[in-house]
């Protein structure tokens, strides 16, 4: 048995793990799922979840030679253009994913079938829309068995999405210390005492909080008598209607930052027009299959290359932006833009087993082509990052580079000057040149209007 191969963020079920050979992603399906997948088939429970986007599309593929002797059967999933994690999501993003997993169990259970986890890591985006890639993670139901995944789907998703919505949509970076969900009992002493009084969020998080550290405290042998309690069919039906009522009750703070309205405040109709011409013919002349927007707001110059057929992965570290953001997409049904909250002065680092199990964002690169239009500033002036430092970041993410240099007597970088000590004297365009010329080869540079910012098209070295 070659372990190496088995991806590093699917070891852990034994009925399965994703495999690559020569660049092409499968999954291995143990003998020990068989049962499981026959039902899974004959009940026409997988054909139903694909056709309704709820389940990645996968075929068989008999030629392929399994991983170990314990294969069963290989199938090939449809590769996901781009993996992302819950701590990297929106309100609204981490929202539809919890009613996916709702929505995959009550399918699953009309059929004799059941989620076995509910894991947030078990849904990615693909074109546009919460899909789930774990084909495993389906078992046959069991009559009187309770829902093995209630703890995880309430830690994963309940817990996270109601601190959301009632304290700070930051705190979804919980999800990032606590690779198995926020934990319940933490949730329940964070959350303000008025969800006490919300029938939902008092019987899924406060009072299973509480229940959790009753049962722990109990000798092991009262515990297991606990956990083996029968739910019948009908009591499963409606915990699980009652969860979906918990989630879809859930809203999103509507905040509007500093950055969320940036380009109806701060910028001249020139400006604006000039930059999206010169933007959109760098990008026709690319032709980039991939696009990275750095720093995009609410997605204006993503959607600029999602347009020309590229896939577009368009972070900003304000969830107010990315939320309006993916709601945007969702109201245009747009197949190619991938909204995802990501702090460049901070990330996402390679977590969990052995800083493998989820991917860095370096990692997850390269691609074709980066944007990164009005950020330049942010990183050097107000996180004091200088030129060469950050041309050798964006050296790792990517092969292109459309670049905004916003020069320092600019209304935007005399704002972040206002409250400290110039320190940059070094911030200047033949600098920012010179220092990007180590790592790029500076193929076009045009003048964005009348604002006095420098739009550059380069090219990794």
């Amino acid at each position: 048995m070659n372990n190496n191969r088995i991806h590093p963020a699917s070891f852990r079920d034994p009925d399965g793990w994703l495999f690559e050979q020569e660049g092409v992603l499968y999954r291995q399906v143990n003998r020990s799922y068989r049962e499981d997948y026959e039902h899974l088939l004959q009940s026409g429970l997988d054909e139903e979840l694909i056709n309704k986007g709820l389940l990645i599309p996968h075929q068989e593929a008999p030629d392929v030679e399994p991983l170990t002797g314990e294969a069963f059967k290989i199938i090939r999933p449809e590769r996901v253009p781009f993996i992302s994690y819950p701590y990297e999501w929106s309100f609204s993003q981490l929202k539809d994913a919890a009613l996916t997993t709702l929505n995959v169990q009550k399918r699953a259970l009309n059929s004799g079938m059941s989620l076995k986890d509910a894991t947030a890591y078990n849904i990615q985006f693909f074109q546009g829309k919460p899909v789930l890639i774990d084909t495993l993670s389906l078992e046959k139901y069991r009559e009187g068995q309770p829902w093995p995944a209630y703890r995880q789907f309430c830690q994963h998703f309940l817990a996270p999405l109601a601190l959301m919505s009632y304290c700070d949509a930051r705190l979804s970076r919980l999800l990032q210390v606590f690779l198995d969900g926020v934990p319940l009992e933490m949730a329940s002493t964070l959350l303000p005492r008025k969800t006490r009084f919300k029938f939902s969020l008092l019987t899924h998080i406060h009072l299973h909080a509480k229940s959790q550290r009753h049962y722990q405290q109990q000798p092991q042998k009262e515990t297991t008598k606990v956990k083996s309690k029968a739910m019948s069919r009908t009591a499963f039906t409606g915990l699980i209607d009652s969860l979906q009522s918990a989630v879809s009750s859930l809203k999103g703070k509507d905040e509007q930052t500093t950055w969320s309205d940036y380009y109806d405040s701060a910028c001249s109709k020139n400006y604006l027009e000039q930059k999206q011409q010169t933007v959109a013919s760098f990008l026709e002349q690319l032709q980039p299959s991939s696009v990275w927007d750095l720093g995009a707001n609410t997605g204006m110059f993503s959607r600029l290359a999602s347009s020309q057929g590229a896939y577009t992965v368009s972070m900003d570290m304000d969830p107010a932006c990315v939320e309006q953001n993916y709601r945007d997409v969702v109201e245009n049904n747009e197949t190619r833009v991938l909204p995802l909250v990501s702090d460049l002065i901070n990330p996402s680092p390679g977590i969990g087993w052995n800083n493998q199990e989820r991917m860095s964002l370096i990692e997850r690169g390269p691609c074709h082509t980066m944007l990164a239009l009005a950020l330049v500033h942010h990183l050097a002036i107000a996180n004091n990052l200088p030129f060469t430092r950050i041309a050798n970041f964006f050296c790792q993410l990517g092969h292109n580079l459309i670049i905004e240099f916003v020069p320092k007597d600019d209304p935007r970088v005399q704002e972040l000057l206002a409250s400290r000590e110039d320190i940059f004297p070094g911030y200047t365009r033949e600098q920012f040149e010179a220092d990007f010329e180590k790592f790029f080869l500076i193929n076009n540079r045009v003048e964005a209007g009348d604002s006095g910012r420098i739009l550059y098209l380069m090219e990794k070295r």
